[in-house]
């Protein structure tokens, strides 16, 4: 059999793995729900195509701030100051966090930039090496020596690989992932695109990430949704690599671009970069 018919093969075998997927009632459930966030992003997208890619929320006094956001000030001076760095997916922009943003700023984090690429990016690893200059720059602007990612979809998957595979572990404390192609999607087989297809399982990237990293010290947390329409099979969200320290959560109802303003997500991810001291405890513990 040609490469050509191995490749209709295995776009036509996701096709239909999706179909059957598409068809029971949670997914049918999540697609509603993803509708109406699709229809409200839509209405937010252009901002993001004038806005800054390097836009940032930083906040150097008290004054005016809740109860809540002097609580983290006060309790953990650490964590509300460390840099958080936001990362869209393919063909996006940073309104997808518009809530999470919101909210990060609200529960007291005085450091939120983001970052941008073009949905004519080519190749991941480039655009890693270009996120590794944006962190250095902001860790130096900060005079912070760690910071965390956030990254959605294909903003996910940038991130590990500077964290992996260039160094980046020296730099982010925690890399939270929402809906990212660990383990490459099957449903990328559908296109063509040089990007795209670096996230089908058995790219080259996707070898290049199961290779070992000993002593990467990033914690990673990768959210995934049980009705992802873009990562077939949905557990290909999930990191498998026995040198990370990983945690994989599972969303139930939650569609693929919904996971960004999904409550429970942002309240979890709030949550859990605001007490960062206690999981450093924790893992010294375990150690």
């Amino acid at each position: 059999m040609s490469a050509w018919q191995d490749e209709v093969r295995g776009a036509v075998d996701g096709l239909l793995y999706g179909a059957r997927s598409a068809l029971s009632p949670r997914v049918l459930q999540g697609a509603a729900v993803e509708i109406g966030w699709l229809t409200t992003h839509l209405a937010m997208y252009p901002l993001g195509l004038v806005g800054s890619s390097g836009s940032r929320t930083e906040r150097l006094t008290l004054t005016g701030l809740t109860p809540a956001q002097r609580s983290l000030l006060v309790s953990d001076v650490r964590a509300a100051g460390t840099p958080i760095l936001l990362a869209h997916g393919i063909i996006d922009n940073h309104t997808i966090f518009a809530l999470m943003r919101r909210q990060l700023v609200r529960r007291g984090f005085s450091s939120i930039h983001t970052f941008s690429y073009s949905p004519l990016t080519l190749d991941v690893r480039r655009t890693a090496e270009r996120m590794g200059e944006e962190i250095e720059a902001i860790c130096e602007a900060s005079g912070s020596d760690q910071i965390h990612v956030i990254g959605h979809s294909l903003g996910g998957l940038i991130a590990r690989y500077y964290v992996q595979r260039l160094g980046g572990d020296q730099r982010v404390h925690t890399c939270v992932t929402l809906g990212t192609p660990h383990q490459g999607t099957v449903a990328a087989r559908l296109l063509p695109w040089p990007l795209v297809k670096q996230v089908r399982p058995d790219s080259d990237l996707m070898a290049e990430l199961a290779e070992p990293a000993p002593g990467c010290r990033t914690r990673f947390v990768a959210f995934y949704s049980d009705v992802d329409q873009l990562i077939v099979p949905q557990r290909r969200a999930r990191i498998r690599h026995t040198d990370l320290v990983a945690s994989n959560l599972r969303i139930r109802g939650v569609g693929h671009l919904s996971l960004p303003f999904h409550g429970e997500v942002v309240h979890r991810i709030t949550e859990m970069l605001a007490h960062l001291d206690e999981q450093d405890a924790d893992a010294a513990g375990t150690a």
